[in-house]
């Protein structure tokens, strides 16, 4: 991913703001799966959003200075969001595009780590790029299992129904 034409300061308020829609979208996710170990993932992701958004909020603090964190409204730097769709539509419609937000967030940090000098904020980002690789496994593996109950439920669409 190539981010050089972005400032430091747009890179790190872009990647605050990603964490923490994603953060927000794992949760309310979670409370809408009726699937108790899909939401346990879910809250899980959500709470490692959290943690990147700390480190990346120290990190803006530490380059910035006391300026105070302003989250665009919209971001320049092309990170893909998290498309939720609606109530109706399949769970792993969501799933696929978180993602490819997680494998893009992977790019990110990657890229992002190479802009900095420090080998301890670029070995960080570097984890951050494989913890969000991980996330991404941890979906795909989610996305795998709503692809083959939802095909099923096209098969036999009275599979649920009990006696």
């Amino acid at each position: 991913m190539d981010i050089s034409e972005f400032g430091m300061e747009e890179l790190l308020l872009a990647a605050i703001k990603s964490e923490v829609e994603s953060e927000r979208i794992y949760k309310e996710t979670a409370v809408r799966v009726k699937n108790a170990f899909l939401r346990e993932r879910l809250e899980f992701l959500a709470a490692e959003e959290k943690k990147h958004r700390q480190f990346l909020e120290f990190l803006y603090r530490k380059k910035m200075g006391d300026k105070k964190i302003v989250l665009p409204e919209k971001s320049r730097v092309p990170l893909p969001r998290i498309d939720i769709g609606s109530e109706n539509d399949p769970i792993s419609l969501l799933l696929e595009s978180a993602m490819k937000a997680e494998k893009a967030a992977e790019a990110f940090y990657n890229a992002l780590a190479e802009r900095f000098e420090d080998d301890e904020t670029r070995k960080m980002l570097k984890v951050f790029a494989n913890m969000e690789y991980g996330h991404y496994k941890i979906l795909e593996s989610e996305y795998e299992s709503a692809k083959v109950f939802e095909d099923y439920d096209t098969i036999w669409p009275m599979m649920h129904v009990g006696p």
